[in-house]
């Protein structure tokens, strides 16, 4: 680039206001174990139990998926006869994650509750909600950054009578949206209920993202 070439560097920002239309519910699963092997056996069987689960209410088992995986060693501490505390193996804790969308249908998401309240696992639960075009969103996002961007340099050029001129460069430093809504603050657990099923009557507020981009353009 030239040392005398006049720029503009204006910075664009996008705001996007998005009604959802997915529900997001994600499933913890915890156990623990004496043995690492045993631990591994029962994170299997209460998987397989939550794929049937869903299945029954009409979902593809494969629909069902894996967030995260772990499985860490759980101490506790206890008094020795001379009267010191030291660290001993309870057993093995295994987390799995997982995570199942399907279109925003509180008439299923209480069925889905109900479901989980009664099977054998009783995993944590946490309820949010997302838009199902998240690629179109973001896409969306950056050209109304540009357009504020360009918006920008014409008032600006404008006003100093001097004309836009080629784009040079436009700077982005990816980063990913939050296209979420989380109405619970904190994880529930699944608890059986005497009721045949949950009324569930939720709103998700909008979900509002911002993104910004610079761009560079020659002037005159």
């Amino acid at each position: 680039m030239q040392t005398d070439l006049r720029v503009i560097q204006v910075t664009g920002r996008g705001v996007l206001r998005l009604t959802p239309d997915t529900t997001r519910l994600t499933i913890t699963l915890r156990g623990t174990c004496p043995e690492y092997e045993q631990a591994i056996a029962a994170s299997a069987r209460d998987t397989q139990g939550l794929k049937e689960l869903i299945a029954g209410l009409g979902f593809a088992r494969d629909s069902l998926r894996t967030l995260s995986f772990d499985v860490t060693t759980e101490y506790e501490s206890i008094r020795d006869p001379n009267g010191d505390y030291r660290q001993q193996l309870v057993g093995y804790q295994f987390t799995h994650a997982t995570r199942l969308e399907f279109p925003r249908d509180n008439g299923l998401l209480g069925r889905l509750l109900y479901a989980l309240g009664h099977g054998e696992a009783a995993p944590e639960l946490v309820i949010s909600y997302t838009v199902r075009d998240r690629e179109g969103a973001k896409n969306r996002l950056l050209g109304q950054a540009v357009a504020d961007a360009r918006a920008k340099a014409e008032v600006l050029a404008r006003a100093a009578g001097v004309p836009l001129s080629e784009l040079l460069r436009i700077d982005y430093t990816r980063g990913e949206p939050d296209l979420e809504v989380r109405p619970m603050a904190r994880p529930l657990r699944a608890k059986a209920s005497a009721a045949p099923g949950y009324h569930i009557d939720i709103q998700p507020d909008d979900i509002e993202v911002s993104d910004t981009v610079t761009v560079v353009w020659a002037m005159g």
